[in-house]
């Protein structure tokens, strides 16, 4: 089957699919990158496949379930980055503010 012969979905079909927001679509296609789209100009549409698979992957077992997703995308990476930045942070301004004392 080709292209063109498959249904596409626009906004906000692909959001009804998955039952999330128009908002919430464009937020994760914008800043989580790992959503699958395609681009015609300025048109972007959603093939029902690819959000199934997408929505697949975030499949959890449990609410601290990071899942495959996080796992493929980095995300597990750029968390311990987050924590170890935070403590850094942290341990830095409590010497200063010992020091200022």
């Amino acid at each position: 089957m080709g292209l063109s012969e498959q249904h596409k979905l626009s906004a906000p079909e692909p959001a009804k699919y998955l039952g999330i927001s128009t908002s919430a679509l464009s937020k994760f296609r914008v800043f989580a990158g790992d959503q699958p789209f395609l681009k015609f100009g300025r048109r972007v549409v959603y093939d029902a496949r690819d959000l199934d698979d997408w929505a697949a992957q975030r499949r959890r077992i449990s609410t601290s379930d990071l899942g495959t997703a996080a796992r493929a995308s980095g995300e597990l990476e750029r968390l311990a980055a987050m924590l170890t930045r935070g403590r850094r942070d942290k341990r830095d301004q409590i010497r200063r503010s010992s020091h200022q004392a």
